[in-house]
């Protein structure tokens, strides 16, 4: 890949149904098809709703090692040339994870990051991800992944150690419900120069007595933390921007300063 190719990344904006996975999927494949981006990303438990009550419940719709939503989603990725970032209920034994795949047209390459971070009621549903942080490269499209989900963005050392490992872009399936977010991704894409898809969702989710409101506004951000792209509160929509990998590679930002290289790590906690 030359300095001037681009790549176009993708942002998918809907209101999941809670707990119907059959109507869920059908839409994300759906996008996929129709869509004409290099990368595209979908929001956090894009597949089965969030607002989960109990493990049982978060059981009757997660998807195993092997599952017939993750070959189909490996395949998609293969035979579309496409790389394809979704959020989904994983089981493993006796485990559930707040998961989301990253299919990659070789997939052999496919991987699954698990959520590290809990927000809010998801530790009585999920149990915490034990994946850790990882960067995929893809060479057909000549970039490199970082996944984190939505609450990862809170800790900054989960986009630090994306960009420490060489991530161009990262990735952010999301179902957030707060507005701060909006302060600190951009800080989170410039502080490690890269670029940064935050795919959140729309709508509301009722439970007993308390209700969700999840507040949309999906953004993909350059590497200086300008917003590149931005979906509006409760729109369903497919954003997308155009990226450079490349030019997230040299960390300086003037002749003398490169923010990894000036790093003193030995006076950090």
């Amino acid at each position: 890949m030359s300095q001037s190719e681009k790549l176009t990344v993708s942002c998918f904006q809907f209101a999941p149904r809670l707990k119907d996975k059959e109507v869920n999927i059908e839409y994300i494949f759906k996008k996929i098809d129709s869509s004409v981006s290099d990368i595209l990303v979908f929001p956090e438990l894009a597949t089965s709703g969030y607002f989960f009550t109990s493990r049982d419940e978060v059981r009757d719709v997660a998807e195993a090692q092997g599952g017939e939503f993750l070959k189909s989603i490996q395949q998609k990725a293969a035979d579309q040339k496409k790389i394809i970032v979704c959020g989904f209920a994983e089981s493993m034994g006796d485990k559930l994870f707040n998961s989301c795949v990253i299919a990659l047209p070789d997939v052999l390459k496919t991987r699954v990051y698990r959520k590290t971070h809990l927000f809010y009621k998801e530790k009585y549903c999920f149990d915490a991800g034990d994946t850790g942080f990882f960067v995929v490269e893809d060479d057909s499209h000549g970039v490199r992944i970082g996944p984190m989900i939505c609450y990862d963005w809170r800790f900054p050392e989960a986009s630090r150690t994306l960009g420490l490992l060489k991530a161009d872009i990262i990735v952010c399936p999301s179902n957030l419900v707060t507005d701060v977010w909006h302060i600190a991704m951009p800080a989170r894409a410039l502080e490690n120069k890269v670029y940064l898809a935050v795919a959140n969702r729309i709508g509301t989710e009722k439970r007993d007595d308390e209700e969700l409101l999840f507040k949309g506004k999906s953004a993909i951000y350059a590497y200086n933390g300008s917003a590149m792209a931005m979906a509006g509160a409760e729109s369903e929509e497919e954003i997308t921007a155009e990226i450079e990998p490349l030019r997230t590679r040299d960390k300086s930002f003037n002749a003398e300063n490169d923010i990894f290289k000036d790093r003193v790590p030995e006076f950090y906690l």
